[in-house]
């Protein structure tokens, strides 16, 4: 088995972690930051914003299973990339949309799926999604790690993590682990 590593930002890494967890061909999703200045940051310092960290997902998958185009396209499903530093009711640029690209074949098809994007007119407004390389990585606090999966009942998870993951799983339905 091969297996390649995308990083993704789009507001709230519990949303991403609990859609891509459920992707068939993504072997493991690691909650954390990159981006920023600081090393080895906290999330409270993520989270005030002091850091230039974003938070984000590292995505362990396997190219055979299910291709990069078709994470990003998830990606793109699951959060809003045209709202600047912020993603529903989190503000700040730990919230921003980027893809870290660890290869030039991901910038590439990263700057192809925004283009096909912005062609079709998917969204009314301008992606500011950034598409820069990667990083060093941070992995979160072990309590963020699989947030959503041990706590679908706290407030947030039920009013933004569930709703993103119900999106995901009716339109990725064919995509979906079994």
């Amino acid at each position: 088995m091969s297996e390649e590593v995308a990083t993704l930002a789009g507001g709230c890494f519990w949303c991403l972690e609990a859609v891509f967890d459920q992707m068939r061909g993504v072997n493991a999703v690691e909650s954390g930051y990159t981006g920023g200045h600081q090393e080895r940051p906290t999330y409270e310092a993520v989270c005030g914003g002091r850091t230039g960290h974003a938070e984000a997902v590292r995505i362990s998958f396997d190219p055979a299973i299910v291709s990069y185009r078709e994470l990003l396209e998830a990606f793109f499903v699951i959060h809003d990339p045209t709202t600047l530093n912020r993603q529903g009711h989190d503000v700040g640029t730990q919230y921003r949309s980027a893809v870290f690209y660890h290869t030039p074949e991901q910038k590439r098809i990263a700057e192809d799926v925004i283009a096909s994007l912005t062609k079709e007119q998917v969204y009314p407004n301008p992606i500011v999604t950034e598409v820069v390389a990667a990083p060093a990585w941070y992995e979160a606090e072990p309590y963020h790690q699989e947030y959503f999966a041990r706590n679908p009942f706290q407030g947030y998870c039920t009013a933004v993590v569930g709703p993103k993951v119900m999106k995901f799983r009716t339109r990725f339905s064919n995509k979906l682990k079994t």
